[in-house]
């Protein structure tokens, strides 16, 4: 066994509570996706084994939802599809989590009409997709901003 291979109790414990992520693409220019950035310091913090799982889902769906606003121009805001069914498309305007197993998003339509999707975690299933911003707005939405300041507050 080499020198490097021996771990302290510490690393191994830290090793145990760290999320493994992983992902590849067809593109190696492909931009950065949420399994290849770091954990905000605060959600790395709470070893994961000790979340709920609604609370490790609503974090992890705040940092897809951010990286994906990323990469969208100023003409278009996220929005997710539900992929088990015809309830068609939700302009993303809040999400939440009720512990230990409850995940919500909140928004509306595609035709304006206030939705809330609430899904069981065991169920989470859900297609981010780019909606052009309401023409009323001189701005797009960027939830996943607002999102993850707040994952930086807890």
């Amino acid at each position: 066994m080499a020198t490097s291979d021996i771990k302290t109790t510490a690393e191994l414990f830290e090793g145990d509570a760290l999320p493994l992520a992983h992902v590849v693409h067809s593109d190696p220019k492909a931009p950065k996706t949420a399994e290849q950035k770091p954990l905000p310091a605060n959600v790395a913090k709470k070893p994961v084994d000790s979340k709920s799982p609604a609370e490790w889902a609503y974090e992890r769906l705040i940092l897809f939802i951010q990286n994906f606003e990323e990469q969208l121009d100023e003409e278009h805001e996220v929005a997710i599809g539900s992929t088990g069914g015809d309830a068609g498309v939700l302009r993303i305007e809040g999400l939440g989590y009720f512990a230990p197993d409850i995940v919500t998003f909140y928004g509306t339509d595609e035709g304006g009409l206030r939705t809330q999707l609430i899904q069981h975690v065991s169920q989470l299933n859900v297609m981010l997709r780019a909606l052009p911003k309401a023409p009323t707005q001189a701005e797009p939405t960027r939830i996943g901003f607002r999102l993850a300041a707040d994952l930086d507050e807890e």
